[in-house]
This record gives C-alpha cells, sequence and structure tokens, in this order.
C-alpha cells in the first residue's frame, strides 16, 4: 500500500508506462507527475520484465539477514514464553538477551500478547469464524448465585448480607443455608454474535430443550436458519431429548472435544461479558431486579455494543432484514 505523500500509486505507474510507449521522452513524463528519471525508468524496465505485477509494491525486507538471531535461541525465547508466560523483560536476562530483542522475536512468531495464547497450554490461539449466520451456533450454560431480597454482600457488605440471604431462605421455609442459583443458558451465532439469554431455574435436559426451540424461534425471526449446534459435554447436552430436539428441526449436534472449551469459545467470551455488563455492571437489590435488565443487556449487545471481531459494528450489522435493525 503506497503511503500518503507517494507520488505514483499503480494506476500512476500504468499510465507512465502507457506515456512511454506512445514514444514521448521519459524525463518530460518524469517531471510531469514529479518523479526523477531514474524511477521512471525503473518501473518502465519492471514492466517489461514482470508485465502488470511488476507495478506492484514490493516488501523492503532484505533476501538474507546475518546477524539476525540462532534459531535454537529464538526456539528458547518462544519455550520460555509459553510453557512460563513470561515477558521480555525476565527472558532477556535469562538467555543474555536485550529486551528488545525478545520483543522481536516474539512478534515474529506471534507470541507478544498473552491475551493470543492458550492459557493452559500457551499455544497460539487458532481464531476462526464461520461463512454466514446460522452455519453454526454456540451453546452453553453459566451458573450464578442468586441475590436475596434486599441485596447481597457485594451489594451491603459481608453481615447485612448474610442476615439477608438468611431472611429470604426462611421465607422459602428451606433448612439450607443458601438461596440456590439462576442457570444463564445463552445461544450465540458464530458468524453474526447475535446471542440469545434466558434466566432458568435448573440445567436439567427438558430445560435445555425448551431453551433451545425458543432460542431457534429468535434466530429464525431475524432470517437466520440454524444449520449445526455445538454445544460442550454437560449432561444436558448428551441426552437423547436434547439431540431429538434438534435433530427434528433438521440441525445437527456437535460437541467439543472434553475440557477444551476454547472450541466453543464465543460463548464463553460472551459469558464473560454477560458478567461484565450484566451480573456485575451495578448493585441489584433482587435477584428479579438482575433477571429484568438481562432484556435491556441483550438489546443493547445485539444492535448497538460494538464488536471488535466485526469491525467496530453490532452484532445486528451482520444479519440482513432482522427487525428492529436500525432501532
Amino acid at each position: 500500500m503506497s503511503h500518503r505523500n507517494a507520488r505514483l500509486t499503480v494506476h500512476g505507474r500504468r499510465i507512465l508506462v502507457e506515456r512511454v510507449l506512445a514514444g514521448r521522452p521519459v524525463a518530460h513524463i518524469a517531471a510531469e507527475v514529479g518523479i526523477s528519471r531514474p524511477t521512471a525508468h525503473k518501473w518502465v524496465r519492471r514492466w517489461r520484465v514482470e508485465g502488470d505485477a511488476g507495478l506492484h509494491d514490493r516488501s523492503s525486507r532484505p533476501h538474507s539477514t546475518p546477524h539476525r538471531t540462532a534459531s535454537d535461541t529464538e526456539a528458547a525465547v518462544c519455550d520460555l514464553r509459553q510453557a512460563r508466560k513470561l515477558g521480555p523483560a525476565r527472558i532477556g536476562p535469562i538467555l543474555g538477551l536485550p529486551a528488545s530483542t525478545v520483543h522481536r522475536i516474539l512478534t515474529r512468531h506471534g507470541l507478544n500478547r498473552l491475551a493470543w495464547l492458550d492459557r493452559p497450554t500457551g499455544e497460539p490461539i487458532r481464531r476462526y469464524e464461520r461463512d454466514r449466520p446460522g452455519e453454526l451456533v454456540h451453546v452453553d450454560i453459566k451458573k450464578l448465585g442468586n441475590i436475596p431480597d434486599g441485596g447481597g454482600w457485594r451489594t451491603v457488605g459481608r453481615t447485612a448480607g448474610d442476615h439477608n440471604r438468611q431472611a429470604t431462605t426462611d421465607q422459602r421455609k428451606s433448612c439450607k443455608p443458601v438461596i440456590g442459583y439462576s442457570y444463564i443458558h445463552s445461544a450465540v451465532d458464530d458468524n453474526s454474535r447475535l446471542a440469545y439469554s434466558e434466566v432458568l431455574t435448573n440445567e436439567r435436559q427438558e430445560t435445555a430443550a425448551g431453551f433451545w426451540q425458543r432460542a431457534q424461534a429468535f434466530f429464525t425471526a431475524h432470517g437466520i436458519t440454524v444449520e449445526r449446534v455445538l454445544t460442550d459435554n454437560g449432561s444436558c447436552y448428551k441426552s437423547r431429548l436434547f439431540t431429538q430436539t434438534l435433530a427434528a428441526a433438521g440441525i445437527t449436534h456437535k460437541k467439543i472435544r472434553p475440557y477444551r472449551p476454547q472450541t466453543n469459545g464465543k460463548v464463553e467470551r460472551f459469558n464473560r461479558t454477560l458478567l461484565d455488563e450484566w451480573a456485575y455492571l451495578r448493585p441489584y437489590t433482587t435477584n428479579t431486579e438482575r433477571t429484568q435488565a438481562l432484556a435491556d443487556f441483550l438489546h443493547t449487545y445485539n444492535h448497538h455494543r460494538c464488536h471488535t471481531a466485526l469491525g467496530g459494528q453490532p452484532p445486528i450489522s451482520r444479519v440482513n432484514n432482522a427487525p428492529g435493525q436500525y432501532s
């Protein structure tokens, strides 16, 4: 790509060649376009040898770098980065290298950002994206503690929070010292990141199957035909009922490899966004109040929240003819 002050682009170089072929002097044409005569001769010579391909910019990288760090040293740098997650300032003294050299090595191998590495294995994360909405939908469940009436410890402190929890438990005539959990069932489209969630009381197979039927209706209303669903190996997803529910709609059910949640990473990342921007966004005084706030979060996420993987656009931007697309 040419810089902003470039005298010639590929189109301009082609015009230069055409004028030279028309028989005009190279020196005159070079003066017209504001370049030197040797530069004009260079582009004409490249065109005659390589054709139109010779008019494109080339990398300025040298063919060889005699002083480049030895390959075994680079391998040692990468091993320390992946095994111990060390940065340039700590890897440098271990191997006797400047931190700047270590940073260049990590950048060269795509290891300079820890966010780009799989934390358990240290391997670079291989990102992928399906070609069209509905080709793959990620489904998962997030377990979240219920909020006692009056607020939990995050809102009113440990002492008052424990009191509210006990009072709520007594109201429900339960002998257990806790008030249970909510289960947030979520479905995220792989291509558009369009998301649908519900707060439900359990993660049984009947609940998961019912959630998917409503999620499928949501995607259908947005013009998305779901072809395949990806889940983890939870008991509700391994049940015959869930698989039959998908099969009845002509949907293929795929499960990730055990202990590899990264495969289902889009909905796993959505779960983290749920916590940051909904569940723990502000103090809630009751569980009902938090549940009611989910609808507003989902609308913001789907219609207004900028998504870095979508070039700064919201998920709805990849959905054609969606209801409320511009609301």
